[in-house]
């Protein structure tokens, strides 16, 4: 167990160890940091000194933090090992399986799960003996806990998820499939079984055959694949979740036999990125890279209306012109002019075959359309899903192509009329 460190002397011996070891369990929860930055950390904090630890906080995570989706997984695994007490204990409690009465009920925080997995990494994790006067006791085990891993996986909130649960979930999303009905055309192609009279090529057999009409050519309607268009919210609030979310579009997008003509991406949080070029890169991780390269609001501000107006503006007919499916996904958490919202929402669901709205605070039961972005984007959406969970991404595969799927618009639009 790392010795807490005092703040108020400014030459304390174990400095050095004690960032050494902050820093390895870093590593190990996601962030890369090699032995230059530690000793830049120590020199820092030298420099800086210690006798606050707001100070503290952030001298360290200048050091050690240079991207956004990185400053979560920092705080969790500061406020565990430098500033709890109990640590320890804390994370040996949310690591043993679910026993009640030994273990509070509940979920982890954001990145809580991924920060007690590197800090605890080779820590032995065995269950507490039982005493004397605890052997005639009941132990109530919470069944569920044995289901298979993958099953259970299924159905956890990416956000909760540890470091290696979402390297398993990318692995299950990158074979999941997101297969479309193809659209009927005006275009028809040639078929003996077709309704429609073929009259050119009727008229041309005839010629053929001295005038004689003998034979009816006909024509059935040809298909034609719609495409895609992904518009993808990376605020500080959904940005677990789209990088998640951007891994099954990876996989949608190299997916051979799918039906889709072509699949668009984009990412928005205080402006819009087309990300389409990077996601038809064979490697995934090549792909998110550059396009966490190219989107530089991630864990920003949120303004949908006005991204949502760049994109009518400037993509709209670029990409809508064949009878796109577009999916939204974003929490609906609007902080801009909810009148420009309302304009660009409508223009988007005009302009599209299908407009699914998928929404990460449906994993809440009692969710209700109470925030005003929320209320004002419900009404002109055609569904409106859950996006949460490797099963909420498997149930919009099975219904994508049921034009009267709408998820739960209907019942939250009773809520809202009331």
């Amino acid at each position: 167990m790392a010795e807490q460190l005092p703040l108020d002397i400014p030459d304390n011996p174990k400095l050095a160890q004690n960032i050494t070891h902050f820093a390895r369990a870093l590593r190990k929860a996601g962030l890369p940091i090699g032995t230059g930055r530690v000793v830049d950390a120590i020199r820092a904090v030298q420099a800086a000194g210690f006798t606050e630890k707001r100070d503290f906080y952030w001298t360290l995570h200048a050091c050690f933090v240079n991207r956004p989706e990185h400053r979560t997984v920092f705080a969790q695994v500061f406020r565990l090992y430098w500033r709890d007490p109990r640590y320890l204990e804390h994370m040996m409690s949310m690591m043993l399986p679910a026993i009640r009465g030994v273990q509070e009920e509940r979920k982890a925080d954001a990145a809580e799960k991924r920060a007690a997995e590197a800090l605890l990494d080779g820590v032995e994790r065995d269950l507490p003996e039982t005493t004397e006067q605890e052997e005639g006791s009941e132990i109530e085990i919470d069944a569920t806990q044995t289901a298979s891993s993958e099953e259970r996986l299924r159905n956890l909130d990416f956000e909760q998820m540890s470091t290696s649960e979402i390297a398993q979930a990318k692995r299950m999303l990158s074979r999941l499939n997101l297969p479309v009905k193809p659209i009927e055309s005006r275009r028809g192609q040639a078929s003996h079984l077709g309704h429609r009279i073929d009259r050119a090529r009727t008229l041309r057999s005839a010629m053929r055959q001295g005038g004689e009409l003998r034979d009816i050519a006909r024509l059935q309607p040809k298909p034609r694949w719609p495409n895609l268009v992904a518009l993808c919210d990376i605020s500080g609030s959904m940005s677990q979740y789209s990088r998640i979310i951007l891994h099954f579009l990876h996989a949608v997008s190299n997916a051979k036999g799918a039906g889709w003509a072509k699949v668009h991406a984009f990412t928005f949080g205080t402006r819009l990125t087309n990300i389409t070029r990077h996601l038809h890169q064979r490697d995934v991780d090549a792909a998110l890279a550059a396009a966490g390269a190219e989107a530089q609001d991630w864990e920003g501000g949120t303004r949908i209306g006005e991204c949502l107006h760049q994109f009518n503006r400037d993509w709209s007919r670029r990409v809508m012109g064949q009878g796109a499916v577009v999916l939204l996904i974003t929490d609906g958490l609007e902080r801009g002019d909810p009148e420009m919202l309302e304009k660009e929402i409508e223009r988007l669901h005009l302009s599209s075959r299908r407009l699914i709205w998928l929404n990460p605070l449906l994993r809440w039961g009692g969710f209700a359309p109470k925030a005003q972005g929320v209320a004002t984007m419900l009404p002109h959406v055609d569904s409106f899903r859950a996006g949460h969970s490797i099963a909420s991404l498997e149930d919009l595969a099975a219904v994508i192509s049921q034009p009267d799927d709408q998820g739960q618009k209907a019942r939250l639009m009773s809520a809202l009329a009331d």
